[in-house]
């Protein structure tokens, strides 16, 4: 792995933390080596929880640590488009563990755990997609939906990611880079 010049502590707490991450996956997270080769990207898989409009699917994750970790939180992104209150259609995710409520003792781990969490418990009041946000609070059923035509169309094992994100998701283990 490359470690970009960062400081050996932040690589020696990061390939600790993946290690944790790969050895002991939380429900419905999976740790996915990437293409990148490096430390200050990490990437997972997230399934859609049960009860959810999301539930079947399986999205990518991407962490893009910085320089300052950990006393800077990481950068989070959807590589697989979703129809989410708190990502935007970028696939930028808002969520207060990655903003105000960062500290250095929150671990990768914990973060996949809250994204997941947002996808059960989303807070359209910080909406970063307004369209689902205003959705979610107004028609509930219509928002559901439209998250679950999105996430049948983008997120279901055998499906492409948005094109963007340049990956796809095979029902097996691997990601693969498309040509």
């Amino acid at each position: 792995m490359a470690t970009e010049n960062l400081a050996p502590q932040m690589v020696s707490r990061l390939l600790g933390e993946i290690r944790q991450l790969v050895r002991h996956p939380p429900e419905g997270v999976q740790y996915i080596e990437s293409d990148e080769n490096s430390v200050s990207e990490v990437h997972a898989l997230i399934s859609g929880p049960e009860g959810t409009p999301f539930v079947g699917g399986a999205f990518r994750i991407k962490l893009v640590i910085s320089g300052d970790y950990p006393n800077s939180p990481p950068k989070g992104y959807f590589l697989t488009k979703i129809f989410h209150p708190n990502v935007a259609n970028n696939g930028d995710i808002c969520v207060n563990t990655l903003k105000k409520d960062w500290t250095a003792e929150v671990t990768l781990t914990h973060v996949l755990q809250v994204i997941r969490c947002l996808l059960i418990v989303p807070f359209p009041e910080s909406s970063l997609n307004d369209e689902a946000g205003k959705m979610f609070m107004d028609s509930y059923d219509e928002y559901a939906a439209r998250a679950r035509i999105v996430t049948e169309v983008h997120a279901l094992p055998n499906k492409k990611v948005s094109a963007d994100a340049e990956e796809s998701i095979p029902s097996g283990e691997n990601v693969q880079k498309k040509k």
